[in-house]
């Protein structure tokens, strides 16, 4: 399973990576894996002033629907219309191109409270 050192992750298994104050968020290796195959991304929150642990999305995949939470409080700037098209990006490239929201982050260091690779991995056991 792949957890990349550079990210945090939430224990609702978003991960998340910043750059200055913005960050970009999906869902982890583990959480698509739990899913099976995503068929359908919905985000309807661009422009959207948001809280830490919001639902900002869902996915869809075969036999479940599964909400999206915010890892910490921003503005969503930007859905990755690849996953909105493509869904299978999701399970494909969890990390890559299925990301799925740019956000304005309110407090950059909020991010650090979020768990690091080797907290995610003892989550997830």
């Amino acid at each position: 399973m792949n957890i990349p050192a550079t990210l945090r992750y939430t224990k609702e298994h978003e991960w998340i990576s910043l750059e200055g104050d913005v960050a970009t968020v999906g869902i982890t290796d583990f959480a698509q894996g739990e899913l099976g195959d995503v068929v359908y991304v919905e985000i309807e929150t661009v422009g959207q002033a948001m809280a830490e642990g919001d639902v900002f999305g869902s996915v869809e995949a075969v036999k479940t629907v599964s909400d999206l939470f915010l890892p910490v409080s921003g503005t969503v700037l930007e859905v990755n219309q690849k996953v909105v098209d493509s869904p299978e990006l999701v399970n494909s490239d969890p990390y890559g191109d299925g990301w799925m929201i740019k956000l304005q982050v309110s407090n950059p260091a909020d991010v650090d409270g979020l768990m690091d690779a080797e907290a995610y991995k003892a989550l997830i056991g």
